[in-house]
């Protein structure tokens, strides 16, 4: 379904108001009886020459993501998903990537800003059998980013059978809960479909993709959490490839939101619901008191009239957490997280429209061959982005991290009060964000902008930027292959 024409788009708004796509809640159909797996932590090594090396292996598997039924997966080092890369800022990395695939994969940076050409796009496929040695700067505060595979119309199936993994940006901290594993706790959730045999289904008979009714924590459904501490925090990814999920707990009880994608807020946010689409990150803490289980869910999201039809009205069960009897102590959150230097709207030299509809950006839909805009290296601009076909869509832009300066004219909400990468697109409302593309000028390779919600961008809702020195002509792209 490439197009949809305008009388379908009411006859669906008509349903929608009949209440036929009233959403479905799966709350309470999960027995939590398995512990939740945490990513392998891998710190790498350092070579003479300083670097941090880091290794990747892309390769098939099998997993149980549902208790008692096999299914053939795809993950890095491992049968499902991959390790958790973790570097300081300042540190030079390197990652080692090898593809054990039956085709080409690629491994993107998602919210790292670096050169284009280690950016892991589609125009740096790795082959069956070969090998890619990106090597960048760590150089942007500490954050909780990920890494997954980007290749040109298949990024959707790849990210969908397993090949996904956080890289956490990270220093020392005194005031926040830290201890990877015991109270900074990874949390990668999917959304999954299985045949009776336990394949994965591709489905897109919705107009966002692929929705599954199994909810996976770090790769299992029914996923329980042990906690020693009296608070605990999660570093919520959303990694499905087309589920928008409202992250609460059953009590609806408080939490504090203290991260956005690109970092720390400049301070907490406290808030009982907290929605994330396909690729964006949050860091939140949960306040625990003795003895009690509570379950983390996904709830209906506000503010779709097209909602239930794209999966955004239904419930689930994601995590229980489990509090011991006697909870080591942790200190309070600091009132003031971290310090941001805001972008300035007066400092923009250019403004960009970027309308998506009917899986297009700006009318046209992604050529690899194309480069649809040129950016000046070192220059700060306005992005107004909207969803204009009355279906959700979110926005990525790689190499950047940006400020939402305002939504329809109105400020932000606070939970987007940071530094991102990834928004969700409130449909026919234009969002302003700003940016500023410091360096890593390239006129021969592009980075992307995209929709994350993954079917899209595959077909074709997906654009090519190039950052070049001021007078410097943009060159043509090269697909470059790695064997």
């Amino acid at each position: 379904m490439k197009r949809i024409g305008p009388l379908i788009l009411a006859v669906l708004f008509t349903l929608s108001g009949c209440g036929i796509f009233a959403g479905t809640d799966y709350t309470g159909r999960v027995s939590f009886d398995r512990p939740l797996p945490i990513p392998p932590l891998q710190e790498g090594t350092v070579d003479d020459q300083g670097r941090r090396e880091f290794t990747l292996t892309a390769r098939e598997g099998s997993s149980q993501l549902v208790n008692g039924m096999t299914t053939p997966t795809w993950g890095f080092n491992g049968d499902y998903l991959g390790p958790t890369l973790r570097a300081a800022p300042g540190e030079r990395v390197r990652v080692n990537v090898t593809n054990e695939l039956g085709e080409a994969t690629s491994v993107h940076w998602h919210g790292m800003h670096l050169p284009a050409a280690m950016d892991g796009g589609p125009h740096q496929e790795v082959q069956p059998g070969g090998t890619w040695q990106p090597e960048w700067e760590i150089n942007q505060p500490p954050a909780t980013l990920w890494y997954h595979p980007h290749p040109h119309e298949a990024t959707e199936k790849h990210v969908y059978r397993g090949l996904a993994g956080l890289f956490l940006i990270d220093e020392p901290t005194q005031h926040l809960p830290s201890e990877y594993g015991i109270d900074d706790i990874p949390l990668i959730v999917q959304d999954k479909r299985f045949t009776e045999t336990g394949e994965l289904v591709f489905d897109h008979s919705s107009a966002v993709g692929t929705l599954g009714e199994s909810i996976l924590a770090n790769g299992i459904e029914g996923a329980y959490l042990d906690a020693t501490t009296e608070k605990v925090r999660l570093r919520l990814l959303n990694a499905s490839t087309a589920r928008i999920l409202t992250f609460a707990f059953e009590d609806e009880r408080e939490f504090a939101q203290i991260a956005t994608d690109g970092g720390l807020m400049e301070a907490p946010n406290s808030t009982r619901q907290l929605t994330l689409s396909p690729g964006e990150r949050a860091e939140i803490v949960v306040e625990l008191t003795p003895g009690e289980e509570v379950n983390l869910q996904s709830h209906p999201t506000p503010g779709y009239l097209l909602g239930a039809g794209s999966g955004l009205s239904d419930s689930f069960d994601i995590l229980q957490i489990r509090a011991a009897d006697r909870l080591s102590p942790s200190p309070a959150l600091p009132a003031e997280l971290s310090d941001i230097d805001w972008l300035r709207a007066s400092d923009a030299v250019r403004q960009r429209p970027m309308r998506l509809s009917n899986r297009s950006i700006n009318g046209s839909e992604m050529d690899m061959s194309r480069i649809d805009e040129v950016v000046t290296a070192g220059s700060t601009e306005i992005w107004t982005v909207s969803a204009a076909d009355g279906y959700p869509h979110n926005f990525h832009i790689h190499d950047v991290q940006f400020h939402v300066l305002d939504i329809d004219g109105e400020p932000p909400g606070p939970h987007l009060r940071g530094w991102k990468d990834t928004i969700l697109l409130e449909p026919h409302k234009e969002h302003r964000l700003i940016m500023r593309f410091s360096n890593y000028a390239d006129p021969d390779v592009p980075y992307m902008y995209h929709c994350h919600l993954l079917w899209h961008e595959d077909e074709g809702m997906m654009g090519q930027f190039v950052v070049v020195d001021e007078g410097q002509p943009p060159g043509s792209p090269s697909g470059s292959h790695h064997h």
